[in-house]
């Protein structure tokens, strides 16, 4: 049976009955089906979105296709050359981008494929971003700064995933019971760019009205209010109906007694007139104790997510996508080179990549290992490291160091001669593999959180307590031997791929 617009018609229908709706709507609507000698092309709106529907959904488009034609339809994947070039082509005037949170170059706002019964039956068009009722000389409810802050151009990863199908869907409406998000990360891990994303999208959707400020600026209009006793004008800004309310860095609130007691009014009037409430900090709220008790139970009440930092694999597309996106070819080895050595946040990769870009043109020299392992000193401080160690290696070597097992380390046990183990296994997992917090903790059976408390144990306890410094120390020893003789042995695997 060959491809026919009613196929792709079925298959959207068998999708959507098997993916969640978020998923759904980011990936699979957008895609452009088109018959191509028997055989069907996907046309992607991004190079990007072309690589995530290859690894994440065509297995699944496939096995739908041969169900809904009862035979086998072979699927090519090619991207809109006319939209990607269009989207690359102010970039291509640009110097890298220098926010931390902009990861890929922007792709404009998809169409909704041709052959979709939902979107044929009820067609949305976007109003206006400016939302109906605003008076005249209102300050714009959204900074719609720069069109980096799109979900298209947020690389996503087992690191960031839930906090960016958690933002897409808030902005989007899609999940009626999630009113409330909190994001927390470090800094440079990309919540700045979901936050505006949130913002542009639902402001671009038109549904709500959208305030998005920071806290500093929440604080400094609300203290000039105050001075100017005009708290009422201030509460009418912030207080509407049916309205999205984003907000970054709380944790600027703590000891501002006052300003937190306006913010908890402020969260708690939007969210009883129905609207949604976006915020973003540094820690989670429990994490923050100067925070009133009752803000943090406000804050702890909403969806909480994580930015974890960019694992091996997001690094790399990270620094593809930023190299592509100011028309730079990076050779392969340096590529590996800074996946391999800088390990920090979206905005580390950015400085290094920034500083080896700089430096080659100032010189006028082509990009080579010489020059990377230049520029990962200078910004990272350290030499380069060519080999990581793998988290089972780390975990081997501190169950021996202590006579014990990998398994017992892994166990449910919290006694003290197994608890101290596992917990600096954590330490030195993150010293010296490129693990993120979930790895690390997947491999040991603890969640999240337990990996992060025992990080902040095991470094306060090194400046606390020096028998824990000189176990840390010998660790380390054997650790460096071991990391010593892969390097000398380049015969052997690499730790740094998965086994």
């Amino acid at each position: 049976m060959a491809f026919t617009p009613e196929v792709w018609d079925g298959v959207l229908h068998r999708l959507q009955n098997e993916v969640p709706a978020f998923s759904y709507e980011t990936w699979l609507q957008p895609l452009e089906p088109r018959s191509e000698d028997e055989g069907l092309l996907l046309v992607c709106p991004s190079t990007f979105h072309r690589e995530r529907i290859r690894r994440h959904f065509l297995p699944r488009i496939d096995a739908c296709l041969k169900a809904e034609t009862g035979g086998s339809i072979e699927i090519a994947l090619a991207v809109d050359t006319c939209r990607a070039s269009a989207a690359t082509k102010p970039a291509a005037q640009a110097p890298i981008p220098t926010d931390a949170a902009a990861a890929i170059a922007p792709a404009p706002a998809t169409p909704m494929p041709r052959a979709t019964r939902k979107a044929a039956a009820q067609p949305r068009t976007p109003r206006p971003r400016s939302a109906p009722g605003r008076r005249a000389g209102e300050p714009s409810t959204v900074a719609t700064k720069p069109a980096q802050y799109t979900f298209d151009s947020f690389v996503v990863g087992p690191c960031n995933a839930l906090a960016r199908e958690a933002s897409f869907a808030m902005a989007r409406g899609q999940q009626r019971t999630l009113n409330q998000l909190f994001l927390r990360a470090d800094p440079g891990m990309g919540k700045t760019h979901l936050a505006r994303a949130v913002a542009s999208e639902a402001a671009r959707l038109g549904d709500c009205t959208v305030k998005y400020v920071s806290s500093e600026s929440f604080t400094n209009q609300f203290l000039s209010a105050l001075r100017s006793n005009r708290t009422s004008d201030f509460k009418r800004r912030y207080r509407g109906r049916h309205e999205l309310f984003v907000m970054e860095d709380v944790q600027f609130l703590e000891s501002k007694s006052a300003t937190q007691l306006e913010f908890f009014h402020t969260v708690q009037h939007v969210l009883d007139a129905g609207g949604k409430v976006m915020l973003t900090g540094d820690r989670l709220p429990q994490d923050m104790p100067e925070l009133g008790a009752r803000i943090r139970s406000q804050l702890s009440a909403g969806f909480l997510a994580e930015l974890e930092p960019p694992d091996h694999q997001v690094r790399r597309a990270i620094l593809r996508s930023k190299a592509a996106h100011g028309g730079i070819r990076l050779p392969g080895d340096c590529l590996d080179l800074l996946v391999e050595n800088i390990r920090g946040s979206v905005r580390d990769l950015e400085s290094v990549l920034i500083q080896l870009v700089t430096t080659a043109s100032l010189l006028k020299s082509p990009i080579d290992r010489a020059l990377t392992e230049s520029a990962i000193t200078k910004k990272a401080g350290a030499p380069t490291r060519r080999r990581r160690l793998r988290v089972g290696d780390v975990i081997a070597v501190v169950a021996g160091f202590f006579q014990s097992s990998p398994d017992t380390l892994a166990s449910r046990s919290r006694r003290k001669q197994v608890l101290l183990p596992r917990q600096l296994a954590m330490y030195l997992c993150r010293r010296y593999t490129d693990a993120s917090v979930g790895e690390i903790g997947q491999a040991l059976a603890r969640d999240q959180p337990a990996v992060r408390n025992a990080l902040r144990k095991i470094e306060r306890g090194i400046l606390e307590r020096p028998p824990l410094r000189y176990q840390v120390e010998a660790l380390g020893e054997r650790l460096d031997t071991l990391l010593a003789d892969r390097e000398r042995s380049p015969d052997r695997s690499d730790p740094t791929k998965p086994a």
